[in-house]
């Protein structure tokens, strides 16, 4: 989300070295280990709401970044058989959601009489990678910034309701850890809060998340693609996910070399801090006026089409 498109409501009055403070303090609490990306993405939150993000103009890439960073750390985590066995396992699932998704989308957004646009970027952040998928298809639609805002403002809303739910829900339902990972990498959004959830849920859940999110995120191609034939678009460019190479290079590094295998633990620890810090930055990126800029729509269409996958897929892993 270009985050300095939208003012920032500060509801304490201070000035910019105050902000700074307080914003940095917070940034170094998420530091310790006790803080959770839950915690992480709460601490946000506040400091988004009370005195504001001094820093908002950098937000977005800086997000950007360090996601990709830490997804990449996280890959020196896990072992290549396994991964392979668990995309294989997440393949069917995901092409069914991806193409169920966006057919959902497209016609919630007809009945609802959304902008066309704006209604294929939330389709598309909610049947793919969230931010990723909407930052991939906006230049391919040449939406204007208003549109790209506006479903990004959907899709980080609920990503931050998953984050806190899908734990819950998942102990609820004494979910496996390799079903609630498979859950997590379809149902949430953003690669950031399904490594958020799954990491929180347990070791094995958050290898199997972070694979099929990761392979499922590969599938912007093929969407922007055929995005681009439907919008009758040939001159876009399509940003390619490079990062995903270099997690799979790790995870091989990580499988096949001792030495790598040795310092791993402390790469991926790494890599957990980098995720926190991440979803402290995403927080802190949401704010009233994101609500506002949203409208009761765009809303209603991300919320109708993340329940019903959510629960289409949670039935589907359970019981099939």
């Amino acid at each position: 989300m270009k985050a300095n498109s939208i003012e920032t409501p500060v509801l304490i009055k201070t000035n910019a070295s105050v902000q700074q403070v307080i914003f940095v303090v917070f940034l170094i609490l998420c530091l310790f280990p006790v803080i959770s990306p839950a915690i992480a993405l709460f601490l946000g939150l506040i400091v988004a709401n009370l005195s504001g993000h001094p820093f908002l103009h950098l937000n977005h890439k800086a997000t950007t970044i360090l996601l990709q960073i830490s997804v990449v750390g996280l890959g020196f985590g896990m072992n290549a058989h396994s991964a392979v066995s668990a995309g294989k396992e997440g393949f069917i699932f995901t092409v069914g959601s991806i193409i169920a998704t966006i057919i959902l989308g497209t016609l919630l957004g007809k009945w609802l009489k959304i902008q066309k646009k704006t209604s294929h970027l939330i389709s598309c952040g909610t049947a793919i990678c969230g931010g990723s998928a909407i930052a991939a298809i906006a230049p391919v639609i040449k939406s204007d910034e208003k549109q790209t805002s506006v479903a990004l403002g959907v899709i980080f809303i609920l990503n931050s309701v998953a984050l806190f739910t899908f734990p819950i829900i998942g102990h609820w339902l004494q979910m496996s850890q390799n079903d609630f990972g498979m859950w997590c990498a379809i149902a949430i959004h953003d690669t950031s809060s399904v490594v958020g959830a799954a990491n929180k849920y347990g070791a094995e859940a958050l290898q199997v998340a972070t694979t099929v999110k990761l392979a499922r995120a590969l599938w912007i191609i093929p969407v922007a693609l055929i995005t681009s034939l439907v919008f009758k678009n040939k001159t876009s460019n399509i940003k390619i996910p490079y990062f995903i190479g270099l997690f799979i290079l790790a995870m091989i590094c990580n499988s096949y070399f001792s030495s790598v295998a040795n310092v791993a633990p402390h790469l991926v620890s790494v890599a957990k801090t980098g995720l926190v810090i991440t979803l402290f930055l995403i927080g802190a990126g949401l704010n009233f006026s994101v609500l506002k800029a949203v409208g009761l729509l765009p809303l209603l269409q991300g919320i109708i089409l993340w329940v019903s996958i959510a629960s289409i897929t949670l039935l589907g892993i359970l019981y099939f």
